[in-house]
Parts: structure tokens; C-alpha cells; sequence
């Protein structure tokens, strides 16, 4: 990669800001289009994927060729393609043990449990390429999962019943951050648009026998239920998860992945607005608290 003047980089790192933000408000409504959808979790996994491909590969005939800085390489050997191979394989197990969460323990338990993917982007960096953090993005983190425990504490439920279903929590926030940091590091090398055209085909094979295992109906049966199932693969996939995806050539992942805890204050704005859902004061602390936590990681995160 070239190596950018520090005006220009600057710049940069304000729009990937804005861009990471953006994304991470638009994958908030994949709860919403998951509830909406006519099919069971795991066959609307499977859409998600199926239906986003065509538009990465529409996207990558109509893009213009990307400029070195942000990363032009095409994979040519077995190991590149590995390499964006698993990153669709990490979102997919990602997608596959959040859907499972969601059925065997409470909504809270597991919106609460996939968004400690920070934690693991941390403690992952650190163990495997020994990347170091300064002690004000660890207060900023804390804080904003602070912020994000007093938005679900309302409904939180801890019971030996929920064990299982807590634990597929924790895995999916596992396996989103080894799709953060698996994205961050090939964003280094290839385009937004050539990692997702070639990971995403991953993730819809994944799925497959996920899809037929839950038994569900694996189409819809109403134009409706085809909508919803676009509108997830065209909003939050292709739109919300490219721009994450763009953003991480440009701001390091510990704090990337601080920011997109913006998710669950949007998911709650949107089902007050949508579902009627009341956000009390209580919640509304907690979001206020969220977005400093976001700030203090941001003011506390080394430059790339």
C-alpha cells in the first residue's frame, strides 16, 4: 500500500468514521428484517447471503478500478483466496450462533453477549500479533459496555436455562471478531469490493446445511416476504457490512469495533419508533453512556 500524506490520511480517517457509523446504523434493522421475515432464522441466514452476491458482483463491474491506497491487489494464489474465504466463513458461524442464540435464550441475553466482540478484538490483537492498546481506549471500552449492559439490563435474564443459548452468545461475538480482524488485515491488500464478491459465496455455502438442519421453509411464499429478504441483503449486508468493511483500511479495529456498539442504542430507537417499544430513562443513561464510551476509545486509539 502507498503510503498517504497526513492530510489526506486524516481525511480519510474522518470519512471512515462517518462511514463505520452509517454501517453500523444500517446492520442495527438486520433484528428488525430477521423478525419481519416470513422464514425461520436460519433460511433467512441463508437469503441474507444468497441475495447479496449478485449485488457485490453488479457493484464490482460498475466500480472503477481502486487506487493503491486502498488496496488494488487481485488474490492470485490458493492462500489469498483461503484467507477471504474464511472471513465469509467467520460471519457466517457469526450469523448461524446469534440466530441459535436468539432461540434459546432471551433477546437481551443475546444482543447483550454478541456485543462484547470488542472484548475479543482486544484480547485477539494482543495474543496474535501482539497489538497494544492505551489505557484510555481500555476506559473508553469499558464504558461503553457499561452503557450497553444498563440498555439490556431491563430485560436481562440469567438462568441456568439460558446457559447454552448465553454460550452461543459468547460465540458470536467470537466469531465477529475474527471477522473484524480477518477483514481489517485484507483490507490491507484487496478492495472492500473484491474480499465481500469473494467471502460472501462462502457464507451462503455455509449456510446450506444450516438452512436444511432447522427444517424451516427454505422460500417465501409472498412478495412481502421476498422484500423483507431483499431489503436484509441490500441494506444490512451489502450496504451496512461494505462500508464497516471500507472503514477498517482506514481506523484500527479495537476502535472500529468499540464504534459499531452504536448498534444496540439504534436498535432501540428503531423498535420504539416501529414496535412501540419504551425506551426509559434508565435505557436512555445507558445510550448517552454508550456514545461517550465511543468517544474516550476514539481519543485513546493509536494511529494506524
Amino acid at each position: 500500500m502507498t503510503v498517504l500524506p497526513d492530510t489526506v490520511r486524516l481525511q480519510r480517517e474522518r470519512i471512515a468514521i462517518l462511514a463505520i457509523f452509517v454501517g453500523a446504523i444500517t446492520i442495527a434493522f438486520a433484528p428488525i428484517l430477521v423478525r419481519l421475515s416470513e422464514l425461520g432464522p436460519m433460511a433467512t441466514g441463508f437469503h441474507r447471503f444468497l441475495l447479496a452476491i449478485p449485488l457485490y458482483w453488479l457493484i464490482a463491474a460498475t466500480l472503477p478500478r481502486q487506487d493503491a491506497a486502498e488496496g488494488d491487489e487481485k488474490p492470485k494464489t490458493l492462500r489469498d483466496f483461503l484467507l477471504i474465504g474464511m472471513a465469509g466463513l467467520y460471519l457466517a458461524a457469526d450469523i448461524m450462533a446469534w440466530h441459535y442464540s436468539i432461540q434459546m435464550t432471551t433477546v437481551a441475553n443475546s444482543t447483550l453477549l454478541a456485543n462484547v466482540a470488542p472484548v475479543f478484538v482486544v484480547l485477539g490483537g494482543w495474543l496474535l500479533f501482539r497489538t497494544r492498546v492505551t489505557g484510555t481506549y481500555l476506559i473508553g471500552l469499558a464504558t461503553a459496555m457499561t452503557g450497553v449492559l444498563i440498555l439490556s439490563r431491563a430485560s436481562l435474564s440469567l438462568s441456568e436455562d439460558h446457559f447454552f443459548g448465553d454460550l452461543l452468545g459468547v460465540l458470536t461475538a467470537v466469531f465477529y471478531a475474527a471477522y473484524q480482524m480477518s477483514v481489517e488485515r485484507l483490507r490491507k491488500r484487496f478492495s472492500t469490493i473484491t474480499i465481500m464478491k469473494l467471502a460472501i459465496p462462502v457464507s451462503a455455502i455455509c449456510m446450506v446445511p444450516a438452512a436444511f438442519a432447522s427444517g424451516e421453509d427454505l422460500f417465501p411464499v409472498t412478495l412481502a416476504g421476498w422484500a423483507f429478504l431483499i431489503a436484509l441483503a441490500a441494506g444490512p449486508q451489502v450496504f451496512g457490512q461494505g462500508l464497516i468493511a471500507w472503514s477498517l483500511a482506514h481506523l484500527p479495529v479495537a476502535f472500529a469495533s468499540v464504534s459499531l456498539l452504536v448498534q444496540p442504542v439504534t436498535a432501540a430507537l428503531v423498535a420504539w419508533v416501529l414496535f412501540n417499544e419504551r425506551i426509559g430513562p434508565l435505557q436512555a443513561v445507558g445510550g448517552m453512556i454508550v456514545l461517550v464510551g465511543i468517544m474516550l476509545a476514539r481519543r485513546g486509539s493509536t494511529r494506524r
